[in-house]
């Protein structure tokens, strides 16, 4: 069974950084595209990164320049290095990959989410 766990949320304040990662366990067999998501209360979940199974990165209008992805194909992470960090940010953030088990089928997973809070 695929899962995918988040790590590294909580508080912090304005203009602070957090690392947040995402370890994927399960009967594997590759891991396509990694994405990180937000949701901050009352509002829609909103995209915030995504990396190719390639490396290739892009980036929300919001975050460019504060906020890199990374990933590491052996440990089967990605990761999410948040820096100046605005009150905005504060959100639920959940990571997402696209990833095909042992039985060569392919599906989209998301974590359980975890929470940044930053104060002003």
């Amino acid at each position: 069974q695929v899962q995918l766990v988040e790590s590294g949320g909580g508080l912090v304040q304005a203009g602070g950084s957090l690392r947040l990662s995402c370890a994927a366990s399960g009967s594997i067999i590759s891991i396509d595209r990694m994405v990180w998501y937000r949701q901050a209360p009352g509002k829609q979940r909103e995209w915030v990164a995504t990396i190719t199974s390639g490396g290739n990165t892009d980036y929300a209008d919001s975050v460019k320049g504060r906020f890199t992805i990374s990933r590491d194909n052996a440990q089967k992470m990605v990761s999410l290095q948040m820096n100046s960090l605005r009150p905005e940010d504060t959100a639920v953030y959940y990571c997402t990959a696209d990833i095909t088990d042992y039985r060569r089928l392919k599906d989209n997973y998301w974590g359980q989410g975890t929470q940044v809070t930053v104060s002003s």
